[in-house]
């Protein structure tokens, strides 16, 4: 411990360095409150060993803010200590603040509890923290043996009739992240108020106290599990198989992650037996070698590429892949050339709803009162699709899957047949109240194999809707963001939207103003208010064009989850009986090209001007 003597020393210091900006006044009232209050007092040698070093940028980077509970949960970089990263104080801290919040919800001590984890560096030490963090606080506590998916967690909560569920992962980020996601006793992730409440009461936390482990397994109060939980799981994921249809083929990759244990065995459970896992991303492994980048993201058609290449060797017809958590499941298709070929979230979405709501109505099972759900930055053409098979849309929820699990048990579980969002989220059933890439891996293989018999493909279904509905464009960019100037550039950006949105880009003419902070919608360029927008409250905001035969519009958000502010861009064609769909796709896409180009030129002016104006403030 260092001597108290250097306490006082060490806070003259870093007031120092914040009078001549090498730290942020956040980072000093949190960098204050660790070296002076006791429940930090094992922390106070690094601390003053990095004060005495002048390391001050990377104390700023530890302390710059209290990492906030994001649409994902707490999640980022890990680190020994600090208040902006993820390391056992602040997980610690997430698990009191849970358990506090639910003592004062029930009025009482006690509860059940369930907690999960992947295969992330640490992921397995966070997990026994919050495991026992709970238990001193009360509860009886679940913990899996052993590195699960976050859709298996979301079914525990309901299967073993918790009040609460832990998952410690980061789901996609870089190897250096993890995180902490919270579930409420539905199974779905912590909504407001009840997120807002646990926030509160993490800031309460001073010393935490805890139990031994080995101790609180020995006894009872955490018990082990996760083989009985896993055959319940898995057999509710088939149970909602919708074919018989099971020729197809693929390769499937976990991308060093859980998936094997999840959508894999619902696919081998279901009956496919042309499924090869990828050996080079088979093992569970948080440096994630062997995906490109160490990116264990998805999205990114880089981290398919290995798979893509032994699909392409061995003439499988699919590419599955699984993010780390496996809650997202990403498709490749190989095309007419043996090439695979990568679909989006939004191409995969609109595929799994027009198949469930065809396989629903020839069942005999598709009423007027059922619902499909999604998000407000998710393709336009999910509702095209869901409306023409004569269903309820519900299309104006906030990006995050927390907002469709609500939506599941507000409008009836039993009415519900399925949500998707752009990041490759897909649910349906009533098993859990998470996205999850095991249901998706089953239908995106019963669609596949019902059309292999047709001697057709994914995408020639998806021409198929577009030709039936409209041809629909999507596409997402992005800017990085660093520490507390990142996030005043997006503060920044966001407003000049908002005060002073552009007229016209690339030679669309922009008509109206979604704003989701206050729940208006302002026609362009004077402002005026025209409607106001139902649903809940966030930071973002969309911009749309003229009404025409050629639609467009882009949303802006700062991520809830990654240090970035991400755009996404939609597009949407007429198609009628004299167009040649191939020639409107070419036509359509190299416009929208330019439109987003166009966009992110006009932000990246305002984010640079927003920079002078700030570095000109730092200097007069």
């Amino acid at each position: 411990m260092p001597d108290p003597s250097d306490i006082p020393t060490c806070l003259a210091a870093i007031e120092r360095a914040a009078d001549s900006r090498q730290i942020s006044s956040s980072a000093v009232k949190n960098l204050t409150a660790w070296l002076t209050q006791p429940a930090f007092e094992s922390y106070r040698s690094a601390l003053v060993d990095l004060i005495r070093r002048g390391q001050f940028a990377e104390l700023d980077s530890l302390f710059w803010e209290v990492i906030p509970f994001g649409t994902g949960g707490r999640r980022g970089r890990m680190a020994a200590l600090g208040t902006a990263t993820i390391n056992a104080r602040t997980i610690a801290e997430s698990a009191f603040g849970l358990a506090a919040y639910l003592r004062k919800v029930k009025g009482a001590p006690g509860g059940r509890a369930v907690v999960a984890y992947d295969t992330r560096h640490r992921s397995a030490e966070f997990g026994r923290i919050t495991a026992t963090t709970l238990v001193r606080s009360g509860l009886k506590v679940f913990l899996f043996d052993g590195s699960r998916a976050t859709p298996e967690l979301s079914f525990a909560v309901r299967h073993l009739g918790c009040d609460v569920g832990v998952m410690i992962s980061a789901s996609h980020n870089p190897p250096s992240d993890n995180g902490f996601k919270a579930y409420w006793s539905t199974g779905g992730q912590v909504l407001p108020p009840h997120d807002r409440g646990i926030v509160d009461c993490v800031a309460t936390a001073g010393e935490i106290p805890t139990v031994d482990f080995r101790a609180a397994v020995a006894d009872g109060s955490v018990a082990l599990t996760g083989d009985e939980i896993d055959r319940a799981y898995i057999a509710e994921v088939v149970k909602l198989s919708l074919s018989n249809a099971r020729g197809a083929s693929a390769v499937f990759s976990p991308l060093h992650g859980v998936g094997e244990s999840s959508a894999f065995r619902v696919l081998k459970a279901a009956g496919f037996e042309h499924v090869e896992v990828l050996e080079s991303q088979r093992t569970l492994d948080g440096d994630f070698p062997n995906v490109p980048r160490q990116l264990p993201n998805p999205e990114l058609p880089s981290a398919l590429g290995p798979a893509c290449q032994r699909a392409e060797a061995c003439s499988a017809d699919l590419v599955l892949a699984t993010d780390p958590d496996a809650d997202r499941l990403g498709v490749a298709v190989r095309s007419g050339n043996g090439r695979c070929l990568t679909l989006t979230g939004n191409q995969v979405g609109v595929l799994l709803l027009d198949y469930v709501l065809r396989k629903r109505r020839e069942a005999g099972r598709l009423a007027a009162d059922d619902f499909v759900c999604t998000t407000v930055v998710t393709t336009p053409m999910f509702r095209a699709v869901g409306e023409s098979a004569g269903v309820r849309v519900v299309d104006n929820l906030l990006v995050g899957f927390k907002y469709i699990g609500r939506t599941i048990d507000e409008l009836g579980p039993q009415n519900f047949l399925f949500g998707a969002e752009e990041s490759l989220g897909y649910l349906a059933g009533d098993y859990c109240r998470d996205k999850d890439a095991a249901i998706a891996a089953l239908y995106v293989m019963e669609l596949a194999s019902e059309l292999k018999l047709q001697g057709r493909t994914l995408f020639d279904e998806l021409d198929r809707l577009y030709s039936r509905h409209g041809y629909f464009a999507e596409g997402q960019r992005s800017f990085e963001v660093v520490g507390a100037e990142g996030r005043s550039l997006i503060a920044a950006l966001l407003e000049a939207l908002r005060d002073r949105p552009p007229t016209e880009l690339a030679g669309v003419r922009l008509a109206r103003l979604r704003d989701y902070r206050d729940r208006v919608v302002r026609l362009i360029p004077d402002k005026t208010l025209h409607a106001a927008l139902s649903g809940d409250t966030g930071e973002l905001l969309i911009v749309d064009s003229e009404e025409g035969p050629r639609e467009y519009s882009f949303a802006v958000r700062p991520s809830g989850t990654e240090a970035k502010v991400k755009f996404y861009f939609f597009a949407r064609a007429k198609t009628g009986a004299n167009r040649d769909l191939a020639t409107l796709k070419a036509e359509t896409d190299a416009a929208f090209s330019q439109f987003q180009d166009a966009v992110m030129k006009w932000a990246d002016e305002r984010i640079q001007s927003a920079r002078s104006s700030s570095k000109s403030a730092e200097t007069s």
